[in-house]
């Protein structure tokens, strides 16, 4: 009977003792480290995010006519798919200019899709899309929008992705775009109110109306919704900008 043959093992190690092991003498073995007590009696230090000065409570007064939106990949895709002029349903949605802004990771990423995708790639390059240059590396666009939102909070987020509304969501003052019914639509009341309530004054100008028979149909219409940022929003333009209408009798 032949000598059975044994495979050679690749990649083992030897076994090797842990320098904690009882067989070692005392003078070779590690020692355990000593927890450190800590002081009751000293103060914690912690970092805290500052909170930022544009914000009154979640109104945030730097969003305001021309208008600047980040673009995602996914709403331009959706835009195609709901045969939507991008530029002009945005101005459609909020009532005032609006400049839709794309960063490079968007680029790159719409560029990755391939030949599939050339009518979006297309609509990307548009002139009157502002360009916005990236640091990062990579082409993920999602960790880049919610970076440039919590430093920059000028910006409205128009997004169909779930999981970056979700995020966008946590940030205090940042509006969120999406599509909806085939036409966009914002999450924050505060851009659809002030956009209703300028429209309600041109028309009351054309009219001869008062500034308050232009504003008491809004009042009624917003005031009844369940949303307090609805309510604070109106009462602090109406604060902020209060005026008399130029036909106003």
């Amino acid at each position: 009977m032949g000598k059975q043959k044994k495979t050679r093992k690749y990649a083992t190690m030897k076994r090797m003792l842990s320098l904690r092991d009882q067989r070692l003498k005392e003078k070779d073995r590690l020692k355990p480290k000593k927890k450190e007590k800590k002081d009751p009696s000293a103060l914690k230090e912690r970092e805290v995010p500052q909170h930022p000065s544009c914000l009154f409570f979640q109104y945030n007064t730097q969003l305001g006519p021309p208008y600047h939106i980040l673009v995602d990949t996914n709403f331009i895709n959706f835009s195609i798919k709901a045969k939507l002029d991008l530029v002009q349903s945005m101005m459609d949605c909020l009532y005032a200019k609006c400049i839709p802004c794309i960063t490079d990771c968007v680029m790159a990423e719409i560029e990755k899709l391939g030949q599939k995708y050339r009518v979006a790639l297309r609509i990307a390059k548009d002139p009157r899309f502002e360009r916005l240059p990236c640091t990062h590396k990579g082409t993920y666009a999602d960790d880049c929008l919610v970076q440039r939102v919590t430093q920059h909070k000028c910006y409205i987020v128009a997004t169909v992705d779930r999981d970056l509304k979700r995020r966008i969501r946590k940030i205090p003052g940042v509006p969120i775009m999406y599509i909806s019914n085939h036409s966009p639509q914002t999450v924050t009341g505060q851009l659809f109110i002030l956009g209703q309530i300028q429209q309600n004054e041109n028309m009351g100008e054309r009219l001869g109306l008062t500034w308050t028979q232009c504003l008491a149909p809004q009042l009624v219409n917003f005031l009844t919704l369940e949303n307090q940022d609805n309510i604070v929003s109106i009462f602090l333009y109406i604060i902020h900008y209060d005026r008399p209408l130029k036909c106003s009798h």
